[in-house]
């Protein structure tokens, strides 16, 4: 059972209201959910939408036919009424105009209605938040006002739902983070907001320096005082950080940043979702140094590799970066999945006020002091490369790689971040494979850590007879990437580049195309 609910408006209308409602309500009720947010860079107005996809199996994406539209007014029939399958249903607004800022309720209502469900739910999830006359009167005018379509009846699952950004929040808390920095730039804002609101309950501190160049060394200069320290951006803004990462990268000390990608280049469509910046995670800043940049796919990974991130980071003195985009950050993921157990970090170096510590952006000796000696610069490339080596080594400990699917079969697609649950949904579409993926003709190779990178992709490439790469970018980044480290060259390719993210019933028809 799966269903696509389309709910259109314009900006400031509450729309995401009526996604939430519904959603918490689904949710309770043992089902899975995925919403996904479409806005443009407006304020108030334009034309913005969700897609709410519902399921009684986990379900991560969104299809381009839709079960349902509910419009908030009359431009969102005119540009979605096509793509409504034909026993589809309308929820329009002009049946509740009267309602004024009540109308998004009034809406979630009668959708509760069409989906069976009790009105004594609707109505308790509703005094929750407003517990006003107005707001109960509205909702179940909504309700009254249609007829039951179907019955979703309850289920056993337990479902917590998050973002993104929720996630990558709560791992920074996990690892006991002491400061995050940050200059607000979409869709990097969120985290900031999360942690904010985490301040005192975890002894935490979230600061707005005035530009990204000062978050970057401030961030330097708080871990080099021995604070747990994270700065995040969006790719603009990590371009102004480059220069102070060059500087983690001589200086040696600890620094995590979040880096939640947009389409560029320049200031692109700054609220839509591309996966361009893996090239500038891999290698933004001036010379060689190790680094450490991990991908999360869904909002429990972000929680777990967040956590692993601070842990690499701290242990080894190294630059962790932790690659998002919008479609990650901003869309709201269910699961019944646990996170694994969190990692224990320890801050071990010596820190000022325990003597006397030095940290240099010029090349320096072992105590420290600057210096030009040519064998000292080498010897401390030389390290700087081990230290990449262990770092590897420490990280073969984790999750680098994940396979989904049938782990004998010969059709092998290979992807990264927020693509992940798309391609989940495309494959079990193909193959059923959710209740035996052993019997699928399909394998889904997600590859977590960009670098250090797994040793194991070549070997899973190479027992395949197809293999397909998916990205949402314009030059297969992560293709490159593979080509780089394995010397193979992946010739079918499946590549979203217009800001939009694949809808998994498009993709399984791309999937199948390839011969």
């Amino acid at each position: 059972m799966r269903f696509n609910i389309l709910i259109g408006g314009r900006a400031g209308q509450g729309i995401n209201k009526v996604s939430q409602i519904v959603s918490d309500i689904l949710t309770k009720h043992g089902y899975f959910t995925f919403n996904y947010r479409d806005y443009p860079s407006l304020i108030r107005g334009g034309h913005n939408f969700n897609v709410l996809s519902i399921s009684d199996k986990r379900v991560g994406s969104y299809e381009s036919e839709l079960d349902g539209i509910i419009a908030m007014d009359e431009k969102t029939l005119l540009l979605h009424k096509n793509e409504l399958k034909k026993n589809g249903f309308i929820i329009d607004f002009k049946e509740f105009e009267n309602l004024g800022r009540n109308l998004n309720i009034a809406l979630a209502g009668a959708l509760i209605k069409i989906f069976g469900i009790e009105k004594a739910i609707l109505v308790e999830r509703i005094k929750q938040e407003f517990n006003n006359k107005e707001a109960l009167d509205a909702a179940e005018k909504g309700f009254n006002k249609k007829e039951k379509k179907f019955e979703l009846k309850k289920l056993k699952n337990n479902i917590v739902r998050m973002s993104g950004s929720q996630g990558v929040a709560e791992g920074a808390v996990n690892s006991k983070i002491d400061l995050y920095l940050s200059y607000p730039m979409t869709p990097a804002t969120a985290v900031m907001h999360e942690l904010a609101a985490k301040q005192i309950e975890n002894n935490l501190v979230v600061f707005q320096p005035e530009n990204e160049i000062a978050v970057a060394n401030a961030g330097l200069g708080a871990s080099f005082a021995g604070a747990k320290t994270m700065i995040g951006s969006s790719g603009g803004g990590y371009d102004l950080m480059t220069e102070a990462l060059s500087m983690q990268g001589i200086s040696e000390i600890p620094l995590v940043v979040y880096l939640a990608s947009r389409p560029g280049p320049g200031t692109g469509i700054p609220t839509y979702s591309t996966q361009a910046d893996l090239d500038v995670a891999l290698r933004g800043g001036h010379g060689e140094f190790p680094r450490i940049v991990i991908a999360p796919g869904d909002p429990i990974e972000c929680i777990e590799k967040t956590n692993e991130a601070f842990y690499l980071s701290e242990k080894y003195g190294a630059l962790s970066i932790i690659l998002s985009d919008k479609h990650l950050a901003e869309s709201e993921f269910s699961t019944d999945r646990k996170p694994n157990k969190i990692l224990n970090l320890e801050i071990k170096r010596k820190i000022p006020g325990e003597g006397i510590v030095k940290a240099s952006s010029y090349e320096h000796d072992e105590f420290g002091n600057t210096t030009e000696i040519p064998a000292i610069a080498k010897k401390n490339a030389d390290d700087r490369t081990k230290k990449y080596e262990k770092i590897k080594e420490e990280s073969e400990k984790f999750q680098m790689i994940k396979t989904y699917g049938n782990k004998n079969a010969k059709n092998l697609i290979i992807g990264w971040g927020s693509t992940k649950t798309a391609i989940l949904d495309a494959i079990d579409s193909i193959d059923e494979s959710i209740e035996n993926p052993s019997k699928g003709n399909w394998k889904f190779l997600q590859v977590l850590y960009m670098k250090p990178m797994s040793d194991e992709i070549k070997k899973e490439i190479e027992k395949a007879d197809k293999v397909i790469l998916i990205e949402q970018n314009v030059t297969g980044q992560l293709g490159r990437l593979i080509r780089e480290k394995t010397g193979i060259k992946i010739k079918n390719r499946i590549l979203k580049y217009d800001g939009k993210p694949f809808a998994s019933d498009e993709l399984k028809n791309d999937l199948l195309k390839i011969k």
